[in-house]
């Protein structure tokens, strides 16, 4: 954003250059992540479920196949939720967000470059992710309702194709923290020349 509208909230803002102690988004993120990837987990454990049978027979672990999608399905169902506050959060933190005109990523992006890209990658993943979910609706009550096996294998390819695109995205995101800064309270105090640990005690 432009540096004379940030001025205008500058006494509004913390250390992190955010109205707020702790950023929001990256939590949110990690909220995202955890849910899709259980519920991928836990739908691929559910497809396997008859090879894997005799082994919680022998565990003694109470476990059905329903089970399993079942929580697949509804860590599905949260992530897709739980994406919306993630992306309205990253968009309202990038807004914010003052960066160095100075310095590339490891990946060669300039700072404003690594932006745009995370934050295109983060209305892409949220469509995804809205799609993952609608697709496995159809199949938990349409498609497959019937079936011992709730999903398709092309889903579960598809689940681990965004999980591809989850990774790289959240590099991108991970470098706009780590290398440029952007909401790190430790990296901005450094840059204003100030203690780190006298203010953060």
């Amino acid at each position: 954003m432009n540096a004379q509208l940030i001025e205008q909230i500058r006494s509004q803002l913390g250390a992190n250059g955010l109205p707020y102690a702790i950023p929001i988004h990256p939590n949110l993120v990690h909220l995202t992540l955890g849910l899709f990837i259980i519920a991928i987990a836990f739908d691929v454990v559910g497809v396997l479920f008859p090879l894997e049978k005799p082994v919680f027979k022998f565990l003694a672990i109470p476990a059905t196949r329903a089970g399993f999608f079942d929580v697949g399905w509804y860590n599905m169902l949260a992530s897709a939720i739980i994406t919306f506050l993630t992306v309205a959060a990253g968009f309202y933190e990038i807004m914010l967000a003052e960066v160095p005109t100075d310095l590339k990523s490891a990946w060669g992006l300039q700072a404003m470059e690594t932006m745009l890209w995370h934050g295109v990658g983060g209305v892409l993943l949220l469509a995804l992710i809205i799609g993952m979910t609608v697709w496995r609706g159809f199949q938990r009550y349409v498609w497959r309702k019937d079936s011992s096996q709730q999903v398709q294998w092309s889903y579960l390819a598809a689940g681990f194709f965004i999980m591809f695109i989850m990774f790289v995205h959240g590099t991108l995101g991970a470098q706009l923290a780590a290398e440029f800064g952007v909401h790190n309270t430790a990296d901005q105090l450094l840059r204003l020349g100030k203690d780190i640990n006298a203010l953060l005690k």
